[in-house]
């Protein structure tokens, strides 16, 4: 954990990490007494907003799973927690799950964005063909998701899945707003900012069964992008496959139902400001989605921001902890002068492992809270 006051004192930080927290909300940590009284004049702004954040921590860690969702304690084998918790289900380094740590690979050094990944698991522990049952009227947390899925709690599928599950929930909390998608056979998704799900494009098939009978077509902008994939366009009409040699999922038509949905996918190289004419030439959406944001971190947000609020289209934010989507909502209410039409509030489809932060001791997971203009 880096020292709060960073950079704000004359004198650098003492060595080693910062364990002094303060004490009245417990978030953020200091190197020695003087810094943190150096540190006062800006935290006492935040301190009782930061409590309550911290105060939320039972309520965000509480997953229905019976796979362990705090990683094993870090080894010289698998310096990073995540790779540890992935070694502990035996999937480190394999499939989908190989983006998942620090041994995966690069984004910006892949020459092939694969969506031919597997699982990696037996058919009985992840969605590998088409459901069981129609989708309920909505699906509102992982319980409703697994059960309709037939999937047992031990299954870590949820891990991956978080991705198509929270852009799910982006729809369902868009619905309310507007009136723009009526149920039709098409549904178009600007997403902005793909990185680490570049990587797990398969996993997206899973919207087929969230949206039957629907073609969905994504455009994905975003400077992560590889420039030899810019304008690409991957289609996706079958479930990532299980590790079953038998299973109806290997078939050339097991996994493809004509009655059900087609996912598109669209490959865009840059910043959706500077794509965004192009873009809308063939794609008029009925959502802007942009997962695990950082609007207050990065200034490239603001001509972004002013374009989507110009247009009138939905637009739903996610971050990883609840500050940061604090600070998103005061950046997008200053360059639109208006307050959010979709409030702040925990997305029951994060991810179910918690991501480190080197600058509080917030609780952090990807996609863990969504918001909306």
């Amino acid at each position: 954990m880096e020292c709060a006051a960073k950079g704000l004192a004359a004198e650098p930080c003492a060595g080693g990490s910062a364990h002094r927290r303060c004490g009245s909300c417990g978030a953020v940590a200091y190197c020695s007494p003087a810094h943190q009284i150096i540190h006062w004049r800006v935290h006492k702004e935040e301190c009782e907003r930061l409590a309550k954040q911290m105060s939320r921590i039972d309520m965000l860690s509480q997953f229905p799973f019976t796979f362990s969702v705090e990683p094993p304690a870090q080894n010289h084998t698998f310096p990073s927690t995540r790779c540890s918790f992935l070694q502990s289900i035996k999937l480190h380094q394999k499939g989908l799950w190989k983006s998942e740590c620090i041994c995966g690979p690069e984004v910006a050094s892949l020459k092939d964005i694969s969506i031919a990944a597997e699982w990696k698991l037996q058919s009985s522990l992840c969605p590998c063909t088409e459901p069981e049952n129609p989708v309920p009227t909505t699906l509102a947390s992982w319980e409703d998701y697994y059960q309709w899925r037939s999937l047992p709690f031990h299954s870590p599928v949820a891990v991956l899945l978080h991705w198509p599950l929270t852009l799910y929930h982006c729809l369902q909390l868009s619905h309310f707003q507007t009136s723009r998608y009526d149920g039709q056979d098409t549904l178009c998704i600007h997403y902005l900012g793909p990185e680490k799900e570049l990587l797990q494009l398969a996993v997206f098939g899973e919207l087929r069964a969230l949206f039957p009978g629907v073609q969905i077509h994504i455009e994905l902008v975003g400077p992560a992008v590889p420039k030899s994939r810019d304008g690409e366009v991957v289609n996706i009409s079958k479930y990532a496959h299980c590790s079953d040699e038998n299973c109806c999922c290997k078939s050339s038509t097991g996994s493809e139902d004509l009655s059900c949905s087609a996912v598109t996918l669209k490959l865009w190289k840059g910043f959706y400001h500077e794509r965004f004419r192009d873009i809308m030439k063939d794609s008029n959406p009925h959502l802007i989605v942009a997962p695990n944001a950082g609007v207050a971190a990065y200034p490239s947000w603001m001509p972004t921001i002013e374009i989507i609020s110009g247009t009138g289209i939905p637009a739903i934010f996610t971050d990883f902890c609840e500050e940061a989507a604090h600070l998103a909502s005061c950046c997008i209410s200053l360059i639109t002068g208006q307050p959010l039409k979709v409030p702040i509030q925990a997305n029951p489809f994060r991810q179910p492992i918690a991501v480190d932060n080197n600058a509080l001791y917030l609780p952090c997971y990807s996609n863990c809270f969504v918001f909306g203009m």
